[in-house]
């Protein structure tokens, strides 16, 4: 039996040194790795479409009265991106308060002029900036009407 537990410690300490051997082998490598992003960003990004709860449609119909009033160009394809917004935020300059750039992005200052102008649609709620359920509603509503 002797010869048995040498054989088996013998396995043990090869297949230890062997992990041990391969993960210095890999150690090398993985510090090579150039510019390694971390698996979670703390950095915030603008969404490319924000249709605040609108379905495509309902999108599709306020893009329409963009085209119409408001010099927006783009495709009626249902998605409120930087260029449905650059134009809204054009309506919100001129009428409903909005006083920052025409850049597309919709921050706190794009929402606080829509809530504004969405007075007109049943929003009952604070001029905060923040587009919750009533926001989203009373938008839904400025869409179809």
């Amino acid at each position: 039996m002797r010869p048995n537990v040498w054989t088996r410690t013998l396995v043990g300490v090869t297949a230890v040194a062997g992990l041990a051997a391969g993960s210095l082998a890999t150690a090398g490598t993985s510090f090579a790795a150039p510019d390694r992003q971390p698996a979670v960003s703390s950095d915030v990004s603008v969404l490319a479409v924000n249709n605040l709860g609108l379905s495509t449609a309902e999108a599709k119909k306020v893009q329409s009265w963009l085209k119409e009033y408001w010099g927006y160009t783009g495709a009626i394809d249902g998605q409120l991106g930087t260029n449905s917004w650059k134009a809204f935020q054009r309506c919100l300059k001129q009428y409903w308060g909005y006083n920052d750039s025409i850049d597309g992005v919709v921050g706190p200052n794009t929402i606080k002029a829509l809530q504004r102008l969405l007075r007109n649609y049943g929003y009952t709620g604070a001029i905060d900036g923040i587009a919750g359920s009533g926001t989203k509603a009373a938008f839904k509503r400025f869409a179809n009407a």
